[in-house]
């Protein structure tokens, strides 16, 4: 169950990723919500449809081109209220996987870790940014990971991940700066999931300690209503799932 008391009613919400197991339950839980109005599910591998009160829809998230048009599309009918980005890489068959030791640094790999995990979302906040409601609460949330966190780090490895998701925060706390300037009720976040049992975590989950393994659905309905209880005096944060704070 998820709560949205804190934003108006007939809210049009914006869910990037939406074909991943997290952005998947996002879409769900807001669908079920009596307060959203719409949702616009994008992903690579949307085939455009209507489901219910959700438009299904492509997107790039490394082409800008393509982003502008989701942006277009989301505020066509009317502002936006909610925007979540549920995209990001940490593995990819044979050819990406994260670094045992600085030993194992491929710098194309890097490369493209990076421009998916904190590039794209930071263009995704460029463009629909703008196509935000000015008369009431918004949030910009971002999928980030505690393994981002610099002081956090006492094991190493996972360098391209752990540098990527650092390079997100920084860029999420940069953009709420500016955001205060211009619409001063809205809110950019980066959020700390935990660890959820989808794709991305899937070869690393025997590592986990026993119930710190989320469902995707529970984890979606637990970030939600972390963003529903966000106040302007958290703009610019790195959230975890049970509403801490986590450090840079």
């Amino acid at each position: 169950m998820t709560n949205l008391s804190s934003f108006p009613s007939k809210l049009n919400a914006v869910v990037i990723g939406a074909n991943g197991g997290l952005g998947a339950a996002f879409v769900k839980a807001l669908e079920a919500d009596d307060r959203v109005h719409s949702v616009y599910a994008f992903s690579r591998n949307a085939e455009e449809c209507t489901r219910k009160k959700t438009n299904f829809s492509f997107i790039d998230i490394e082409d800008e081109e393509s982003i502008k048009k989701a942006a277009d599309l989301s505020s066509s009918e009317r502002k936006i209220d909610l925007v979540i980005v549920a995209t990001g890489i940490l593995h990819k068959e044979k050819i990406i996987n994260p670094e045992k030791s600085i030993k194992q640094i491929n710098p194309d790999v890097m490369n493209t870790v990076i421009r998916i995990n904190a590039i794209a979302p930071i263009l995704l906040a460029k463009h629909f940014l703008p196509k935000f409601s000015k008369s009431n609460k918004t949030v910009f949330a971002a999928l980030s990971a505690r393994v981002g966190s610099i002081n956090d780090n006492r094991i190493g490895g996972w360098a391209s991940y752990r540098a990527s998701k650092a390079a997100l925060n920084m860029l999420i706390k940069t953009a709420a700066i500016e955001q205060k300037f211009t619409l001063p009720q809205s809110i950019i976040v980066s959020l700390h999931p935990g660890t959820v049992d989808t794709h991305l975590s899937e070869p690393f989950q025997k590592n986990v300690a026993k119930g710190s393994l989320f469902e995707a659905n529970d984890a979606a309905c637990k970030l939600i209503n972390v963003i529903n209880e966000l106040s302007i005096d958290d703009t610019g944060g790195f959230i975890a799932w049970d509403g801490s704070l986590i450090e840079y």
